[in-house]
């Protein structure tokens, strides 16, 4: 099994209390100690501009600046967006700056790219907020006009949602084959068919595969359903199901003991009850302890096996507290990351 390690950015309340001129480093000691390990392959950011459950004042920093920032500032981890909103930025000058990103990087970009579900961020930033049905059809698009531009270096589509005529993306990624794609999200119809639409080798126009990755639920039964339902359609469409890494992300709180768990559950509570209503607290305390990865270090790797089992192969973790202290971070990587690797 594959790691990676989401970087606190602020998005999910992580910098609170941090100095806005320090929390740069903040997040920077925590890609450093990702990239001089071993035990993580790839570190993570969020694509959001307001807080979640509840926008508030804290700080949330932008994905794509990161990337760049990122980038430039580490030597071996990778980099990615989980994920990506379409909508956010045009595709075409979205495959320019992934494509940017991949040149400043030495190649190490991964691209995650989704729908978008966020409705007071959209509206705030005047976007509007279409039917699932019209995002999800921008994201169709949008993956074609990146698959273009970073096959052939220039793209063109004259779609319902989109319009690009000749824009050219140079240099293309430094990456044989383009920027792997993660298409994030598990709607059964649209979103694990277009996930497996783009996985196939090489299309009838010449376009290079650059769908190697899904991202969905990961509790085992959702997993399990979603895994079935994205091998249907690659089924349907002629592609090898095989050739796709199914990947989760996963909320992580996990210590020696029971005692070291209900610690950093009660931190996490006290961190809440600062921002969120008492209903909100209890449904992000929930969005934890409702997951497989928090508990002892053998409770989370029992639950990890059972996963790995069905297929999950690449695991996302976001650990709440890294910004302020990386040991359990630590203890991650020591007891988890290598009873499953």
């Amino acid at each position: 099994m594959r790691f990676g390690l989401f970087v606190p950015q602020g998005w999910r309340l992580d910098l609170v209390d941090i100095a806005p001129g320090d929390q740069w480093e903040a997040m920077l000691r925590v890609a450093e100690h990702a990239d001089r390990g071993g035990a993580f392959e790839s570190i993570w950011v969020y694509d959001h501009f307001h807080t979640t459950p509840t926008p508030t004042d804290e700080a949330t920093h932008e994905a794509w600046s990161l990337m760049a920032a990122l980038g430039a500032a580490t030597e071996r981890i990778r980099l990615g967006q989980m994920c990506t909103c379409t909508a956010y930025r045009n595709p075409a000058y979205l495959a320019k700056v992934a494509a940017t990103v991949d040149s400043i990087s030495g190649g190490r970009l991964e691209m995650g790219i989704g729908a978008g579900w966020y409705e007071h961020e959209w509206r705030a930033y005047g976007y509007g907020f279409p039917s699932a049905g019209v995002r999800l059809g921008m994201l169709d698009e949008a993956v074609q006009i990146m698959r273009q531009a970073w096959t052939h270096g220039v793209s063109t589509l004259d779609g319902e949602h989109y319009q690009v005529d000749g824009a050219i993306c140079r240099p293309l990624p430094l990456q044989d084959g383009g920027i792997p794609l993660w298409i994030a999200g598990g709607g059964e119809k649209v979103t694990l068919r277009i996930a497996a639409k783009n996985a196939r080798g090489q299309d009838d126009d010449g376009l290079s595969a650059h769908t190697k990755y899904t991202n969905f639920g990961g509790i085992a039964d959702i997993f399990r359903r979603k895994s079935e339902v994205l091998k249907r359609h690659c089924d349907d469409l002629g592609t090898d199901f095989d050739s796709i890494t199914r990947t989760a992300d996963y909320n992580v709180i996990v210590g020696r003991t029971q005692a070291e768990v209900d610690d950093q559950l009660a931190r996490l509570d006290e961190r809440n009850a600062r921002f969120l209503t008492p209903k909100k607290a209890a449904n992000s305390r929930k969005a934890f302890t409702d997951g497989p990865t928090v508990g002892t270090v053998d409770q989370v790797i029992e639950s990890l096996l059972e996963l790995k089992g069905l297929g999950m192969t690449y695991a996302i973790c976001y650990f709440p507290f890294a910004a302020y202290d990386i040991g359990t971070v630590e203890l991650f990587e020591k007891e988890v990351i290598p009873a499953l690797s």
